[in-house]
């Protein structure tokens, strides 16, 4: 089986998954997004991928993604596939933003004002507009990133003084566990408060490899997949 055989088959079988789990849920799968994260996969890989459908690429890693997002722009160029949505899932620091502003489309962790205020700064120098998720700590992890879901609505209300970049929605990384199930509730959570904050864009980056379909079915709108889509990383 070649390469790209192999990178469409497991997109075919992720999605079926997906609208499965959209299924259970009286949803549309249309109106949930694949984001395949990239961390520690062969470009290569992800460029099959992204031959085979996948539109949405996330990095973790800010120098890890410029290089690859050049290599991917390259070999696609190459073969006439356009380049995917390029996002950015890692920890955001301000002396970072500059470079995200650049080469990111998406950025799905912003959990500080004065974080946003230099991607804020960046992004009109660059004269760009980047979407954002607000990252918000459900599970109340003190090592865990994200603003604390009382206080996200100062951080939203914060968000209207950033012309350049366009808040799409909410954001979390649960706590770790074996049993989708127990995470269940950080997922809930997410979708609950998006409810009562109301944005004007309340999409939900929520769910991985080992429970998005969890988090389908309490509402995800974007799932970040990494190894359920191309395999073991390196």
């Amino acid at each position: 089986m070649s390469r790209t055989t192999t990178a469409a088959a497991r997109l075919a079988a992720l999605r079926e998954r997906m609208r499965a789990a959209a299924a259970r849920a009286g949803r549309a799968p249309g109106e949930i997004t694949l984001l395949g994260v990239a961390k520690r996969v062969a470009s290569a890989r992800v460029a099959d991928a992204v031959r085979a459908g996948l539109d949405d690429v996330g990095e973790s890693y800010v120098q890890e993604g410029v290089d690859r997002r050049a290599e991917l722009i390259a070999a696609l160029a190459a073969t006439g596939h356009r380049p995917p949505r390029w996002h950015f899932i890692g920890r955001l620091q301000r002396n970072k933003a500059r470079r995200v502003a650049e080469h990111f489309d998406v950025v799905h962790t912003l959990e500080r004002q004065a974080t946003g205020d230099a991607l804020e700064r960046h992004a009109a120098a660059l004269g760009r507009t980047l979407e954002v998720f607000l990252q918000v700590n459900t599970s109340g992890e003190a090592h865990k990133g994200g603003v604390a879901p009382e206080d996200a609505a100062a951080l939203l209300a914060r968000a209207s003084g950033w012309p350049h970049l366009r808040v799409a929605g909410l954001m979390t990384i649960p706590a770790a566990a074996d049993d989708p199930e127990r995470v269940r509730p950080a997922f809930a959570a997410l979708r609950a408060l998006r409810d009562r904050l109301r944005p004007a864009h309340p999409a939900l980056s929520m769910g991985m490899s080992g429970d998005f379909e969890v988090a389908i079915e309490e509402g995800a709108t974007i799932i970040r997949v990494g190894t359920a889509l191309f395999g073991p990383r390196e």
